[in-house]
């Protein structure tokens, strides 16, 4: 039976690619009109482009999206999420109309910012401007490394594109300019970006703030850059087969658009960038580009046929591409068998036999040291682990020996240079490949310059882990502009983050085990630069206890505790030299570790109540950094050694000392305490 929707006029004028056109357009104005909310604007201006794109350009299977070969559209202008629905739609995905009407509702499977995993066919998260833009980066730089070390003669097994559509606000972001550096630097071929040049933001024209030259610009990048009318069809397609044929570097393609285009009142304006058209230029806009006023969503039959060929081609392109793995599989069995080993989950008996060894005879070891030796240790056993750090591999211990540089070799050690910014956001374009583990390492205290990236691979649930050291005030000399304070406390406040604080060593061969294992999100591996004590494992309780987030390192001898010493990382240690003392004064003392937050609060109630019981008031947590968020497990009549302000620049020991951060200071403050509960 015809629906409503699939009814139209008996006539339309313009050619049929209108007709297609004008049906991307209105579904997006009709779904942000009866959502009365979102951003109608960028949709309409941008459906030519969208149109050429998805149907003479891409290939992708809207039957099984998530096909290996498929290209990659990344919507990095995130507010225009309307745009890439109505593709969805329009092209077969899992998608229908009904849910392209629940638009920005509860439990829509159409937000209001494209999430990655709520619609099949939404390659990632976007939101903040530049995002996008930076992870699409990472995404061609996952499908280089795979390209070369999969790829044989007559054997192009990895040979996609990734396109994206981008906005001025993405060109204006910091985020974008880092990664179209790198971008440009490593030759990115695959790329193909197509800014979408309306000149209009939400306070109105970019003549308030942007006078540069962004072609220019692009091409000092290293960027083949073109220029294009953005409702030019064919002038779009030749642009786009050009960027295609540039191999050796990445694609800007400036579309001169028209905000709200067709809007007889709101075209360049910046009144259509975050607001509905209203109902009366609605029925004005369709009147002028000659669509029929009702009913709202409406689909021609003949238009959605014609798009769901995509369908019939996508299942050609895949078919085509397992062909060529099946032949593949025969001609190079022991490459076949890495490709499916990487993608899978690495399991850790392929690799936890290597892990190494720390004894206390070994002497003390800084856990960025640690965490060196163990990347060392399973890289040659995990072939999809890949990483390399902001300009600083030689302090993080990030470098993988004898495993080649990316931009010459296609190797597994990345020089992202003094770019925070764009190596969050790559890693989370490598993330998204499904056969990648990436890795990225800087100082704790520039985690603040990742934290967009941070977030949206906590809301994607990638398995990205950050390598971040000089963990606190023990950094020293540099001073407080370097020394983390409040970097622990704001990491632990993302939700589905998990941040590691290792006490030693062993400790650390631990957490990387938590960190390689997991795939429901990111991991943070918090290092020292100092040298911290192996702990005694054979005298105090198994550094496999970290796996549970927090355990009993060292219990009350002789009965319940009266006092509870609670820490982390390079504060472990001196809290073992103060338990050793309270225990010969007689006091039932516990210590416990609590590495990672996220894990202990994951056990059940009754671990919890194991660990922490409590009907044991008398508590003091210590960890040098601010304590916001320490109460919960002190409670109100416990204590805190924390820092409340920013740091100094003094050495190391030094700090500690003036801090507060000693046997004996932790002995006073334990003392107090069981005086004062």
């Amino acid at each position: 039976m015809t629906s409503e929707n699939e009814r139209g006029p008996s006539q339309f004028s313009g050619s049929f690619e209108s007709k297609c056109i004008n049906t991307i357009r209105f579904l997006a104005v009709d779904a942000v009109q009866k959502a009365n909310s979102g951003h109608p604007g960028m949709p309409m201006e941008a459906s030519d482009l969208a149109y050429v794109l998805w149907t003479r350009v891409m290939r992708y299977n809207p039957k099984n999206p998530q096909w290996p070969n498929r290209d990659r559209f990344v919507l990095s202008a995130g507010h225009g999420s309307m745009l890439l629905y109505a593709m969805l739609y329009l092209t077969g995905y899992d998608l229908t109309l009904d849910e392209i009407k629940e638009f920005r509702q509860w439990n829509s499977r159409t937000p209001g910012h494209p999430e990655y995993g709520c619609a099949p066919g939404v390659e990632i998260t976007t939101g903040p401007l530049g995002q996008g833009f930076a992870t699409g980066v990472g995404m061609a730089m996952s499908e280089r490394f795979l390209a070369n070390r999969f790829n044989r003669f007559d054997f192009p097994l990895i040979d996609y594109f990734i396109y994206s559509l981008v906005s001025d606000g993405d060109i204006m972001e910091g985020v974008a300019s880092e990664a179209a550096s790198l971008a440009g630097h490593i030759g990115l071929g695959k790329l193909i970006y197509i800014y979408l040049d309306n000149r209009i933001t939400i306070e109105g024209s970019t003549e308030l703030t942007l006078s540069e030259d962004v072609g220019r610009r692009f091409e000092a990048y290293n960027w083949h850059v073109q220029h294009v009318n953005g409702y030019d069809l064919a002038g779009i397609e030749e642009s786009i087969k050009r960027a295609k044929e540039e191999k050796s570097k990445p694609s800007l393609i400036i579309a001169r658009t028209n905000i709200a285009y067709g809007s007889p009142n709101k075209q360049d304006s910046a009144d259509a960038h975050g607001a509905p058209l209203g109902e009366d230029e609605v029925v004005l806009t369709k009147r002028n580009l000659q669509w029929p006023e009702t009913p709202a969503f409406f689909v021609p039959k003949d238009v959605l046929v014609h798009f769901r060929q995509a369908e019939k081609h996508g299942d050609e392109h895949e078919k085509k591409w397992w062909s060529l793995w099946e032949a593949y599989k025969k001609s190079y069995p022991e490459l076949a068998y890495e490709w499916e080993k990487m993608h899978k989950d690495p399991e850790p008996s392929q690799w936890e036999d290597f892990l190494p060894l720390f004894k206390p005879e070994d002497g003390a070891m800084a856990t960025r040291s640690a965490s060196g030796k163990v990347l060392q240790a399973v890289a040659p056993h995990i072939p999809g682990l890949i990483g390399g750090s902001a300009d600083l591999a030689p302090s993080n211990n990030t470098s993988l020996k004898n495993f080649g540089e990316f931009k010459n070799t296609g190797g597994r050690n990345i020089h992202f240079g003094v770019r925070e910014h764009a190596m969050g956001a790559i890693l989370n374009g490598m993330g998204l490949s499904g056969a990648l583990i990436p890795y990225g390492g800087t100082f704790l205290v520039f985690s603040d310059y990742m934290r967009p990236a941070i977030r949206l691979a906590a809301m994607m649930g990638l398995s990205v882990i950050y390598v971040f050291t000089h963990d606190s005030i023990g950094l020293g000399e540099d001073g407080p502009t370097h020394q983390p304070i409040e970097q622990l406390s704001s990491l632990r406040a993302i939700p589905n983050l998990m941040v590691i604080r290792p006490a030693d060593a062993q400790e650390t061969v631990e957490a990387w085990k938590i960190a390689l294992s997991r795939r429901d999100g990111p991991t943070a591996l918090i290092l020292t630069r100092q040298k911290l004590p192996i702990i005694d494992r054979s005298r105090y309780a198994s550094a496999s206890g970290l796996c549970r987030g927090a355990y009993v390192l060292a219990d009350a001898p002789g009965g319940k505790p009266e006092l509870i010493l609670i820490g982390t990382g390079s504060e472990v240690p001196v809290l073992l030299s103060a338990y050793k003392q309270l225990v010969d004064q007689g006091i039932k003392v516990r210590l416990v570790n609590i590495p990672c937050w996220e894990l202990f609060e994951m056990q059940s109630e009754e671990y919890r109540e194991e660990v922490l019981p409590s009907d044991v008031k008398a508590r003091l947590a210590v960890e040098a950094g601010c304590p916001y968020g320490w109460e919960r497990y002190t409670m109100a009549q416990g204590k805190i050694i924390g820092i409340n302000r920013f740091g100094a620049s003094a050495p190391a020991e030094e700090l500690f000392q003036q801090f507060g951060f000693t046997v004996e200071h932790v002995r006073e403050c334990a003392e107090q305490l069981l005086s004062s509960v």
